[in-house]
Protein backbone atom coordinates (compact mmCIF):
# COMPACT_ATOMS: atom_id res chain seq x y z
CA UNK A 1 0.00 0.00 0.00
CA UNK A 2 1.42 3.38 -0.95
CA UNK A 3 1.34 6.11 1.69
CA UNK A 4 0.89 9.81 1.12
CA UNK A 5 3.98 11.51 2.50
CA UNK A 6 4.11 14.99 3.97
CA UNK A 7 6.36 16.03 1.09
CA UNK A 8 3.71 14.84 -1.39
CA UNK A 9 0.96 16.70 0.45
CA UNK A 10 3.03 19.89 0.62
CA UNK A 11 3.73 19.58 -3.12
CA UNK A 12 0.01 19.09 -3.83
CA UNK A 13 -0.89 22.10 -1.63
CA UNK A 14 1.79 24.23 -3.31
CA UNK A 15 0.54 23.23 -6.77
CA UNK A 16 -3.06 24.01 -5.77
CA UNK A 17 -2.01 27.38 -4.36
CA UNK A 18 -0.08 28.22 -7.53
CA UNK A 19 -2.94 27.13 -9.77
CA UNK A 20 -5.55 29.08 -7.79
CA UNK A 21 -3.31 32.15 -7.72
CA UNK A 22 -2.80 31.97 -11.48
CA UNK A 23 -6.52 31.53 -12.09
CA UNK A 24 -7.41 34.41 -9.77
CA UNK A 25 -4.86 36.65 -11.40
CA UNK A 26 -6.14 35.80 -14.86
CA UNK A 27 -9.77 36.43 -13.89
CA UNK A 28 -9.33 39.54 -11.71
CA UNK A 29 -6.33 41.43 -12.97
CA UNK A 30 -5.84 43.49 -16.07
CA UNK A 31 -2.83 42.49 -18.18
CA UNK A 32 0.36 43.50 -16.38
CA UNK A 33 -1.37 44.04 -13.01
CA UNK A 34 -0.32 41.74 -10.10
CA UNK A 35 -3.06 40.08 -8.02
CA UNK A 36 -4.24 41.99 -4.95
CA UNK A 37 -2.23 40.15 -2.31
CA UNK A 38 -0.34 41.97 0.47
CA UNK A 39 3.46 41.59 0.29
CA UNK A 40 3.69 40.38 3.94
CA UNK A 41 1.40 37.43 3.09
CA UNK A 42 3.59 34.28 3.05
CA UNK A 43 1.34 32.89 0.30
CA UNK A 44 1.74 35.83 -2.08
CA UNK A 45 4.39 33.89 -4.02
CA UNK A 46 5.65 30.31 -4.27
CA UNK A 47 8.40 29.42 -1.80
CA UNK A 48 9.83 26.76 0.51
CA UNK A 49 9.49 26.95 4.29
CA UNK A 50 12.67 25.74 6.07
CA UNK A 51 11.98 23.45 9.04
CA UNK A 52 14.68 25.03 11.20
CA UNK A 53 13.15 28.49 10.71
CA UNK A 54 9.65 27.54 11.90
CA UNK A 55 8.77 29.11 15.29
CA UNK A 56 8.65 26.42 18.01
CA UNK A 57 6.18 26.36 20.91
CA UNK A 58 6.19 23.85 23.77
CA UNK A 59 2.84 23.26 25.46
CA UNK A 60 2.47 22.61 29.20
CA UNK A 61 1.72 18.93 28.41
CA UNK A 62 5.07 18.54 26.58
CA UNK A 63 3.75 18.65 23.03
CA UNK A 64 5.91 20.63 20.61
CA UNK A 65 4.35 22.70 17.85
CA UNK A 66 6.01 24.34 14.85
CA UNK A 67 4.14 27.06 13.00
CA UNK A 68 4.79 26.87 9.25
CA UNK A 69 2.67 29.78 8.00
CA UNK A 70 -0.64 31.64 8.16
CA UNK A 71 -1.72 33.44 5.00
CA UNK A 72 -4.36 34.00 2.37
CA UNK A 73 -4.57 32.43 -1.08
CA UNK A 74 -5.06 34.73 -4.07
CA UNK A 75 -8.59 33.29 -4.26
CA UNK A 76 -9.35 34.57 -0.75
CA UNK A 77 -9.20 31.44 1.43
CA UNK A 78 -7.27 31.67 4.70
CA UNK A 79 -4.74 28.86 5.12
CA UNK A 80 -2.49 28.00 8.06
CA UNK A 81 -0.14 25.05 8.53
CA UNK A 82 1.53 23.74 11.66
CA UNK A 83 3.22 20.56 12.83
CA UNK A 84 2.66 18.97 16.23
CA UNK A 85 4.69 16.30 18.04
CA UNK A 86 3.05 14.66 21.05
CA UNK A 87 5.37 12.47 23.18
CA UNK A 88 4.05 9.05 24.26
CA UNK A 89 1.79 9.35 27.30
CA UNK A 90 1.00 13.00 26.65
CA UNK A 91 -2.30 14.18 28.07
CA UNK A 92 -3.99 15.73 25.04
CA UNK A 93 -5.57 19.14 24.95
CA UNK A 94 -9.30 19.22 25.71
CA UNK A 95 -11.97 18.67 23.11
CA UNK A 96 -12.36 21.94 21.20
CA UNK A 97 -14.43 23.38 18.36
CA UNK A 98 -12.76 24.81 15.27
CA UNK A 99 -14.04 27.62 13.07
CA UNK A 100 -12.27 26.40 9.95
CA UNK A 101 -11.71 23.03 8.25
CA UNK A 102 -8.61 20.92 8.88
CA UNK A 103 -6.72 18.20 7.07
CA UNK A 104 -4.33 16.35 9.40
CA UNK A 105 -1.55 14.20 7.93
CA UNK A 106 -0.17 11.64 10.36
CA UNK A 107 3.60 11.35 9.85
CA UNK A 108 4.63 9.14 12.79
CA UNK A 109 2.99 7.19 15.59
CA UNK A 110 -0.66 6.37 16.23
CA UNK A 111 -3.27 8.93 17.21
CA UNK A 112 -6.87 8.71 18.30
CA UNK A 113 -9.16 11.25 16.66
CA UNK A 114 -12.10 11.92 19.00
CA UNK A 115 -15.07 13.59 17.30
CA UNK A 116 -18.84 13.49 17.16
CA UNK A 117 -19.05 10.98 20.04
CA UNK A 118 -16.69 8.45 18.42
CA UNK A 119 -12.98 7.68 18.32
CA UNK A 120 -10.97 6.64 15.27
CA UNK A 121 -7.33 5.57 15.16
CA UNK A 122 -4.94 6.82 12.52
CA UNK A 123 -1.32 5.84 11.85
CA UNK A 124 1.51 6.99 9.57
CA UNK A 125 0.27 8.04 6.15
CA UNK A 126 -3.34 8.37 7.33
CA UNK A 127 -5.31 11.53 6.63
CA UNK A 128 -7.86 12.94 9.10
CA UNK A 129 -10.46 15.47 7.97
CA UNK A 130 -12.03 17.77 10.59
CA UNK A 131 -15.10 19.63 9.35
CA UNK A 132 -15.95 23.21 10.29
CA UNK A 133 -17.48 23.38 13.78
CA UNK A 134 -16.43 19.87 14.87
CA UNK A 135 -15.82 19.31 18.58
CA UNK A 136 -12.65 17.19 18.54
CA UNK A 137 -9.26 16.24 19.98
CA UNK A 138 -6.23 14.31 18.73
CA UNK A 139 -4.22 12.26 21.22
CA UNK A 140 -1.18 10.02 20.99
CA UNK A 141 -2.19 6.42 21.80
CA UNK A 142 1.08 4.78 20.69
CA UNK A 143 4.28 3.80 22.48
CA UNK A 144 6.42 6.47 20.79
CA UNK A 145 6.00 10.06 19.68
CA UNK A 146 3.13 11.04 17.39
CA UNK A 147 3.92 13.66 14.77
CA UNK A 148 1.36 15.20 12.44
CA UNK A 149 0.88 18.20 10.15
CA UNK A 150 -2.33 20.24 10.39
CA UNK A 151 -3.53 22.22 7.37
CA UNK A 152 -6.24 24.71 8.38
CA UNK A 153 -8.42 26.07 5.58
CA UNK A 154 -10.97 28.91 5.60
CA UNK A 155 -12.59 30.63 8.54
CA UNK A 156 -10.51 31.62 11.54
CA UNK A 157 -7.10 29.98 10.99
CA UNK A 158 -5.32 32.12 13.58
CA UNK A 159 -6.46 29.89 16.49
Amino acid sequence: MRRITTASLVWILAAACAASAAAAAAQQAKPGTPPNNPPNNPLSASRAFAYDQMPVRTSPNGAIGRSVFTGTLATGEAVAVHETMQPAGTVPGPLHVIHHSEVIVIQEGTVEFDHDGKAERAGPGSIVYVALGTLHAVKNVGDGPARYVVIQIGGDTKK
